[in-house]
């Protein structure tokens, strides 16, 4: 098992928290689309296609772990497994929506100024 060998001290800067989970592979676009309803494996790797299958997995789990989602899973055959937004998660998507915001209203400037780079 991988072990960081420098871990993260987040006594210091809380920002940093946000800026870590919301910066890893996929996990940004992995909370709005469970914040839309797509709660399945399965239905997530369809709607984020462009991302592999593996990472996306290891992405849920992590996101588990840290308490930002939890996990369902079904008895029976097939397995079904369902994830769901945290407390913790839902806070994460108001931050989400503000980068939005920003993002749209400046939109139009950034691609202006980047198209020639």
């Amino acid at each position: 098992m991988y072990v960081k060998k420098n871990p993260m001290d987040y006594a210091g800067c809380p920002v940093r928290i946000a800026i870590d989970i919301l910066s890893s592979s996929w996990n940004a676009w992995l909370l709005s689309e469970i914040n839309k309803g797509v709660v399945r494996p399965c239905d997530l790797q369809r709607s984020i296609s462009v991302a592999p299958r593996r990472v996306l997995t290891k992405q849920l789990g992590e996101l588990e772990k840290m308490g930002i989602l939890e996990k369902k899973v079904y008895p029976g055959l097939p397995l079904k497994v369902e994830y769901y937004l945290t407390e913790a998660g839902e806070g994460l998507i108001q931050i989400l929506d503000q980068l939005e915001a920003w993002g749209g209203k400046y939109q139009d400037d950034f691609v202006n100024k980047t198209a020639g780079i």
